[in-house]
């Protein structure tokens, strides 16, 4: 790869920011918990005890607050233990989890559908038939060292943090920032245009309201199309 485009004195720009964020994941498993409990603290401490019996660890469940800061709860600590073997905007392939959200639960939402469709399209069993999955949409709270690349001089490189599937610059950046102590980026969502996402590189930016808002979508995906409905609520993408 070709040498980053930036300047060293551009990371001067980083600065402590913080937004709500949402982020949408496979229900099937949060849903399930959540059956057996009645609050977000009972939640977490479940989520603690199946997380303990898996390690085959024992202990007391950690003490609660009015907002769950990780490691405490699966929502936020699941893209960091997972590493893909398909590379993300800012993490190539097999590296460590890096936290997705968007600031608007449409751009949230256009990012699954984006991923639903990409995954239906390379599957050669599934590309006639529609598949249905059930998506939890949930907002927490990113705060923490940052960089907008909406904001001069990063803005400069837009077309770089903006294409399609060539992420060979935007990784190139999130190696950099977290070297540097960054512990988010904030960017222009390119599957919705307009939006702004958060890119996060530190569990411990991460939190949660509690309560915090949430929502159950449906989701259907064919080859042409992706839809996901709550309620009256209802998002289509053509593709």
């Amino acid at each position: 790869m070709s040498q980053p485009a930036w300047s060293e004195d551009w990371f001067d720009t980083a600065t402590p920011l913080g937004v709500a964020s949402w982020r949408g994941v496979d229900a099937q498993y949060i849903v399930a918990t959540m059956r057996l409990v009645d609050n977000l603290r009972e939640q977490a401490i479940l989520e603690q005890v199946l997380q303990n019996a898996q390690s085959g660890l024992a202990g007391p469940p950690r003490s609660r607050s009015a907002r769950l800061y990780a490691p405490q709860h699966e929502l936020l600590t699941a893209a960091f233990r997972h590493r893909s073997p398909h590379a993300s905007r800012f993490r190539p392939a097999g590296a460590a989890g890096v936290w997705y959200g968007a600031q608007t639960l449409h751009a949230a939402a256009a990012e699954v559908a984006y991923w639903r469709w990409r995954f239906l399209s390379a599957s050669a069993g599934l590309r006639d038939k529609a598949l249905l999955t059930e998506h939890l949409f949930f907002q927490a709270q990113v705060g923490g060292l940052a960089i907008d690349l909406g904001l001069p001089p990063w803005v400069k490189l837009r077309e770089a943090w903006t294409r399609d599937r060539d992420y060979s610059q935007t990784q190139a950046l999130a190696k950099d920032s977290i070297a540097r102590g960054v512990r988010w980026l904030r960017y222009e969502s390119v599957r919705h245009p307009g939006g702004r996402c958060a890119a996060v590189f530190d569990v411990l930016a991460l939190s949660l309201d509690d309560p915090f808002p949430q929502q159950t979508w449906h989701c259907k995906t064919t080859l042409d199309s992706v839809m996901l409905q709550h309620d009256a609520d209802r998002f289509e993408w053509r593709f």
